[in-house]
C-alpha cells in the first residue's frame, strides 16, 4: 500500500482528538479506540510503501500516538502496559530521528518512575530524557523535561537538583510561545508549568509559594481541560490542609468534585482516596460530612 501526507495527516489528527477527549475525561474512556485505530490502521500504514520524508513523519506521527495509548494506559491505572507503550514510542521515535519525540516518550518513564516511588530511578530517567533534548531548541520542550527533573529531585529530597532545574524550566516557559504546536511536548502551557512547579515546592516544603503557583494555575491560566482542573483544585486543596486552613481545602475539595464526577482517571480517584482519609480528621469543620458523602458517591 502506498502511504502519502494524507495518512500522516489523519493520525495526527487522531492524536490530537483522542488526546482532547482523554484530557477532558479521562484516558479510560478512549484507550480502546485509540489502540483499534493503531492496529487496524496505523500498523498497515507501516507495512507500506512511503517516501523517506513520508516514512520518518508516519514514524513521528505513530510514536505520538502510541505514547498516547501508553498515557491512557497509565492514567487508567496500568502501568506495565503503559510502560511497553512508552518503549514502543521511544523506539518508533528513534526511527524517525526525532529527539522531542524520544525525550517526551523517556518522560512518561520517569513520571511513571515518580508515581510508583522509584526515587532514583525517576531521577536516572528525567536525566536521560534531558540530556535527549540538549539539542532542541523549543523552550517550552525544555521546560517541560526540566520540569519533570526538578520533580524527580524534589521527590528524592535533593533540594539543590530540584532547584537549579525549576529554576532553568522557569526561564525557558517564560520565552515560550503561548499558542501549542504539533507536538506532544508543545502542549505544556505556562498554567501546567504553574501547577507542577507548584507541587515541586510543595514537596520541597515551600507551601505558601506551592499554593500561589496553583492559584496561577488555576485563575490567571486558566486550566481548562476538566481533568486537569480537577487534579490542580484536588492538589490545592491538599495544599491548604497542609497549612492548616481547613475551611478552605474543604471548599476547594468541593469545587474539585464537581469537576471530578465522570472523569476515569486514576489520579482522579486516588486524589479522591487521599481527600477522604485527610477528612476523617476535620470532624466537625463545615460541609466535611457533606463533602464525605459525594465523594463516597462518586
Amino acid at each position: 500500500m502506498k502511504v502519502g501526507r494524507g495518512e500522516v495527516a489523519a493520525v495526527r489528527t487522531m492524536v490530537k482528538s483522542l488526546g482532547d477527549a482523554a484530557a477532558e475525561i479521562g484516558g479510560g474512556h478512549a484507550r480502546e479506540t485509540a489502540v483499534h485505530y493503531l492496529t487496524t490502521r496505523v500498523a498497515t500504514w507501516l507495512d507500506g510503501s512511503w517516501t523517506e520524508s513520508v516514512g520518518r513523519d508516519l514514524y513521528a506521527a505513530a510514536s505520538q500516538l502510541v505514547h498516547l495509548i501508553g498515557w491512557m494506559a497509565q492514567d487508567e491505572g496500568d502501568q506495565g502496559l503503559a510502560q511497553k507503550y512508552y518503549a514502543h514510542s521511544f523506539r518508533l521515535a528513534a526511527e524517525a530521528a526525532d529527539a522531542e519525540l524520544a525525550a517526551t516518550a523517556l518522560r512518561g518513564l520517569a513520571v511513571q518512575a515518580i508515581d510508583l516511588g522509584y526515587r532514583a530511578a525517576a531521577v536516572q530517567i528525567a536525566e536521560e530524557c534531558v540530556d535527549q533534548a540538549k539539542q532542541l531548541d523549543s523552550p517550552k520542550a525544555l521546560a517541560y523535561y526540566e520540569t519533570t527533573l526538578a520533580d524527580a529531585a524534589a521527590r528524592d529530597g535533593d533540594r539543590k537538583t530540584a532547584t537549579r532545574f525549576l529554576t532553568a524550566s522557569q526561564a525557558h516557559i517564560e520565552r515560550a510561545e503561548p499558542a501549542p504546536g504539533d507536538s506532544w511536548a508543545s502542549h505544556f502551557s505556562i498554567g501546567r508549568w504553574a501547577h507542577h512547579s507548584g507541587m515541586i515546592l510543595a514537596h520541597l516544603g515551600d507551601y505558601e509559594a506551592a499554593q500561589d503557583h496553583l492559584h496561577h494555575a488555576l485563575d490567571i491560566h486558566g486550566l481548562d481541560r476538566r481533568r486537569s482542573r480537577a487534579i490542580v483544585l484536588a492538589d490545592l486543596g491538599t495544599v491548604q490542609y497542609r497549612q492548616e486552613d481547613y475551611e478552605a481545602a474543604v471548599d476547594t475539595w468541593g469545587e474539585f468534585l464537581d469537576y471530578a464526577d465522570g472523569i476515569q482517571s486514576v489520579k482522579v480517584t486516588d486524589a479522591i482516596h487521599d481527600m477522604q482519609a485527610r477528612l476523617r480528621r476535620l470532624r466537625g469543620v463545615n460541609e466535611v460530612d457533606v463533602l464525605n458523602e459525594r465523594a463516597s458517591n462518586l
